[in-house]
């Protein structure tokens, strides 16, 4: 079996695979929350981290038709979103090589200072069920 080496992100705010806490995106990759997965709202990141990529396939989006593959979560295979392979609209050309975290899969763990200094405090905001985005789904 194979030895799988996990990256660790030391961002203030990170996102984590919501089954087993693996980090999988620093906040500051993140594009867009604009997007609408299979499970509902859904983030666009520039980079990921602790993802395995599956079967290259193309798939109509709402958006038109897409190459895309599944990424999974590489500790414990949980299926977090995908990687946009080819877009064939020019319009969606920006979307290629980076990735969709579904809002459902995924926990934003945010580091913050407590209010007297004395040291810092990690939050965990769970991002299921949250209407606060301002964003229009595509």
């Amino acid at each position: 079996m194979p030895v799988v080496f996990k990256q660790f992100l030391s961002g203030d705010s990170i996102y984590t695979c919501e089954s087993c806490g693996t980090h999988t995106a620093d906040h500051q990759e993140l594009v867009s929350k604009a997007f609408q997965g299979r499970h509902g709202r859904a983030y666009l990141f520039s980079n990921v981290v602790n993802v395995t990529e599956g079967t290259v396939e193309e798939r109509m989006l709402i958006t038109g038709l897409h190459t895309v593959c599944d990424i999974q979560c590489s500790t414990c295979g949980n299926v977090l979103g995908w990687k946009y392979e080819t877009a064939y609209e020019q319009s969606q050309k920006y979307k290629e090589g980076k990735f969709i975290l579904e809002k459902a899969k995924v926990v934003m763990v945010v580091e913050e200072e407590t209010a007297n200094g004395d040291g810092r405090v990690r939050r965990v905001l769970h991002h299921h069920n949250d209407d606060d985005d301002d964003d229009d789904d595509y």
